[in-house]
């Protein structure tokens, strides 16, 4: 009777770290890792060495110290004895507010232009081609100048809206636009303003809830709901009810003419509103391309076996052509969105606050802190692209395609 035994194994030798294919790209990346980590250990050995020779120290206590500068645009409270990291917090709001506002306003202009641009319509079609190219091929900084420009020369004085001065607010009297800026009313929140955003918020879930069990019902039954109707009732109907049934807790307060000046209401400056379009119509002609590479990524035979079916052209665009281009359209529109946040700095070209002209300005020149200052300044800038990519791509993989 013939016995057999276990194979022996083969001892593990050095020389696999290099010859064996197992270990091979373990042993290359742990070597590269190596190299990086003592790279950087180099880099920062070296410039705490060149601070300390230029009598300098690595330090973030300057962020605690009085910023002795005003901030003309703001959203939350502050004045020149602020601290320095007072004022970068008012600049980052700043930012954030602008690169939010630009996202909403390009993405909505990118759409409609890049739709556009593929109507039938001969003269449709070349406006927003005309569109497209101008703001594509001219630089940002020159579109933001202009429009400052535009505003600040074009725009009357706010004398010019007295009695007889050539000059009226818009909007049923409460919107005035003047070369000092735009004053709008502002909200004046009272006892119970905190019930009716409450009831405003659940508005806004109901909203997409009813929006999912009628797309879920239309896949199950074909059925079509009134998305749009029920939707706008509501956005609109609990939100008034509330308003009234708490005593109308939420007032405006609207500009009005005094002295040289309006007072009262929210002042939007020229720098601001001209930042902010210049940045959504810039970035909109980008979308808009994207847009329509997206649509035209989508097989023609859709859109015919659509027709054939008998879906009107809008609904054949919006349930048919739009949902299949999204997946062309997220990713490089990811990209779009991280580009206008970071063009956002070009602010300083017209006098806007944000963190560029703030943190990385006037605190660096203040305190001569040009080191601490810029990394706080990239770290912000690189946490705020990581966010936003986060949250597109969450969006990005939740319209690809399911495998079964």
């Amino acid at each position: 009777m013939a016995s057999l035994s276990d194979p022996q194994r083969d001892t593990f030798r050095l020389s696999q770290l290099i010859n064996d294919s197992r270990y091979r790209s373990l042993t290359i990346q742990t070597v590269a890792m190596i190299l990086l980590v003592l790279l950087f250990s180099w880099l920062v050995s070296n410039t705490v060495q060149n601070l300390q020779a230029l009598g300098k120290d690595f330090d973030f206590g300057f962020l605690g110290e009085p910023a002795g500068y005003d901030i003309n645009q703001r959203l939350i409270e502050y004045n020149s004895q602020a601290t320095h990291g007072r004022a970068a917090l008012v600049g980052i709001l700043n930012t954030i507010l602008v690169a939010v506002l630009g996202c909403a306003l390009a993405t909505v202009l990118g759409i409609i232009a890049g739709v556009l641009r593929l109507s039938n319509n001969w003269l449709v079609a070349k406006l927003m081609a005309v569109y497209v190219e101008a703001f594509r091929n001219v630089p940002l900084l020159l579109w933001i100048i202009a429009i400052f420009a535009v505003m600040a020369e074009s725009m009357p004085q706010p004398r010019a809206f007295r009695e007889g001065g050539g000059a009226e607010m818009i909007l049923f009297d409460s919107v005035a636009v003047t070369n000092r800026g735009v004053y709008i009313p502002t909200p004046v929140w009272g006892d119970g303003s905190t019930v009716l955003v409450i009831v405003f918020l659940a508005s806004l879930v109901g909203i997409w809830a009813f929006r999912r069990y009628a797309r879920k019902r239309q896949e199950a039954t074909g059925d079509i709901l009134p998305v749009f109707w029920v939707g706008l009732g509501l956005f609109f109907v609990p939100s008034v009810l509330a308003y009234f049934v708490m005593g109308r807790p939420v007032t405006l307060d609207y500009p009005e003419l005094g002295g040289f000046n309006f007072t009262g209401g929210l002042h939007l400056r020229n720098s601001l509103i001209a930042l902010w379009l210049a940045l959504s119509l810039y970035t909109g002609a980008f979308i808009a391309e994207i847009v329509r590479a997206g649509i035209l990524a989508v097989s023609k035979g859709q859109t015919e076996a659509a027709f054939a079916l008998g879906l009107r052209p809008g609904r054949t665009m919006n349930l048919v052509i739009l949902p299949q281009a999204m997946r062309v359209i997220v990713p490089p529109l990811i990209s779009q969105y991280l580009n206008l946040t970071k063009n956002s700095s070009l602010a300083i070209a017209v006098g806007y606050m944000d963190v560029r002209s703030t943190l990385g300005g006037i605190t660096i020149n203040q305190t001569g802190r040009e080191l601490e200052g810029m990394l706080l300044l990239g770290a912000f800038y690189l946490a705020t692209s990581l966010v936003i990519a986060a949250v597109m791509n969450v969006y990005n993989n939740s319209i690809k395609l399911k495998e079964r």
